[in-house]
């Protein structure tokens, strides 16, 4: 299977913004070619010739039960079994995705998993479309495109590049993946308006984009604040609980308390605070029952090393 050339750390800002930004639904294909459980295997095998795809969703109405793929197909004719039903070879345990999912997590799927495509349900659990890398890598395309041509407006709109004293603030709710992602991409949109060092924004894009998605996820919702100075980031991410239970051990790498879903999601890896703490000139973090809070900055006039 062909990868994916890109991740969510050491890609270029503008794939990072993109990355975060975009939900899988606006990048699924959702033209679906699809089967009923009688199809036969023959038939769907002439499907796929026809329309030169290699996998085939098994529905009944909008629902989804099942997956033919083409080594599905290759074993049937291997085996002589190639007129039976979809019924009885399809594949039932499936892997999804949920088109309200930023599309970090098709990518974490992708090199997880190493599958060639992935279903896409909606909120109804209804089949709505599938993602393949190239359905990723040919929207990151165009919209990278767009994201240049605006940046060079930008550039030129800005007088001297310096910021002044600015406070945001962003609520930050739990399990919400439809808006996860926006307080950093505000973040990045802003420093890169100020012509702040590529590599400094890319330190606060990490820094913010693991604060909120930690909260997203760990807690139980709270408030990602970022205040901005000519020459500092101050990135504080409060939430109201349920705190950390040893804060020391959540800083080492490899840590985590994610759930079994969480884990599905590709996310609980253990290395969101150790890859806020490495990025930061100055980290605090304070955890009790009723919340933690961590204060993270950056300093906007930093010299970077010239090969960073």
């Amino acid at each position: 299977m062909q990868e994916i050339p890109i991740n969510t750390v050491t890609s270029a800002n503008v794939v990072l913004e993109l990355i975060y930004r975009l939900k899988i639904k606006d990048v699924m294909t959702t033209n679906l070619i699809t089967a009923t459980k009688e199809t036969t295997l023959r038939e769907i095998q002439q499907i796929m010739r026809q329309e030169k795809i290699t996998g085939l969703p098994i529905v009944m109405g909008k629902r989804l039960i099942g997956l033919v793929s083409m080594d599905d197909i290759i074993q049937a004719l291997d085996k002589g079994y190639i007129e039976e039903k979809a019924q009885d070879h399809m594949s039932r345990n499936l892997i999804i995705l949920e088109d309200d999912m930023p599309i970090s997590f098709a990518i974490n799927y992708f090199d997880r998993y190493r599958y060639h495509r992935f279903p896409v349900l909606n909120k109804d659990k209804e089949l709505v479309g599938m993602i393949t890398n190239r359905d990723i890598t040919a929207t990151l395309l165009i919209e990278i495109n767009r994201e240049v041509e605006e940046l060079e407006r930008r550039t030129r709109r800005v007088e001297g590049g310096i910021l002044s004293n600015e406070l945001f603030t962003y609520y930050i709710m739990k399990n919400d993946f439809e808006n996860a992602g926006h307080a950093s991409t505000e973040i990045k949109k802003r420093l890169k308006s100020a012509s702040i060092a590529p590599q400094i924004v890319r330190r606060a894009a990490i820094a913010s984009y693991e604060l909120e998605m930690n909260m997203v996820v760990h807690s139980d919702g709270g408030q990602l604040i970022a205040e901005y100075s000519s020459d500092r980031l101050t990135i504080t991410a409060r939430d109201s609980g349920p705190g950390i239970e040893d804060v020391e051990a959540a800083l080492e790498a490899g840590y985590s308390t994610a759930s079994e879903w969480i884990r599905s999601l590709g996310f609980g890896a253990g290395m969101g605070l150790p890859n806020v703490q490495s990025v930061a000139d100055d980290f605090t973090i304070s955890s009790s029952p009723e919340g933690t809070t961590v204060e993270v900055s950056i300093n906007l006039g930093a010299k970077e090393e010239q090969n960073e």
